[in-house]
């Protein structure tokens, strides 16, 4: 077993062990169905408190951007952050092995029952309810922003800039994240500057 860096000792309550890190992230990705985004915060920040809220805010933003999955690339990060690649590897099997078994079982289950029609309404809810899932957590997170060095209101303004460049002006993603993360990027660096 690595030990974990003392930073990540002394500010936070830390994995166990590998196994530890294994089974929790099994855990985490199986109560995802849809909507990681509540259930991972309210895990980590919350029930396991190996993140503050801050930290989660950064680290998921971070996540966001790289190519893949967010949830996957968020595990790679904390496993790497208490026992480096071990960590990570561990991590990154606990979101995927177990999970992956249950969707090729969901899969050759819904391949016979497809055109059910209460099978497509019963997609529909889990849709519905995913959308709430994630615009509660995101109200939850926004006190994690008054100490970003931007402000509450800055930041509302830049979400709601993203939001009207993706859902009305029907932008392409790529294209807004690259120009208001820039600009984010830019007004935050300059804020910080001595």
């Amino acid at each position: 077993m690595t030990v974990p860096s003392p930073e990540a000792q002394a500010t936070h309550p830390q994995p166990r062990s590998l196994t530890d890190l294994f089974v929790s992230f099994t855990v985490l990705a199986l109560q995802g169905f849809g909507g990681v985004l509540a259930v991972v915060q309210r895990e980590l920040v919350e029930k396991k408190r190996w993140m503050t809220r801050e930290e989660f805010v950064e680290e998921w933003a971070v996540a966001q951007i790289m190519p893949g999955p967010n949830v996957v690339n968020l595990s790679l990060m904390i496993g790497h952050r208490y026992f480096g690649l071990r960590g990570a590897l561990a991590a990154l099997a606990g979101m995927l092995t177990v999970p992956l078994v249950v969707v090729l079982l969901l899969a050759a289950l819904y391949a016979q029952f497809a055109t059910h029609p209460g099978v497509a309404g019963a997609l529909r809810g889990m849709g519905a309810v995913s959308a709430g899932l994630i615009a509660a957590v995101g109200l939850k997170l926004m006190g994690a922003l008054k100490s970003h060095p931007l402000g509450l209101t800055a930041c509302v303004a830049l979400a709601a800039l993203c939001f009207a460049g993706i859902a009305l002006l029907r932008l392409p993603l790529a294209w807004v994240l690259l120009g208001l993360g820039t600009l984010a990027c830019t007004l935050t660096y300059r804020k910080l500057e001595p």
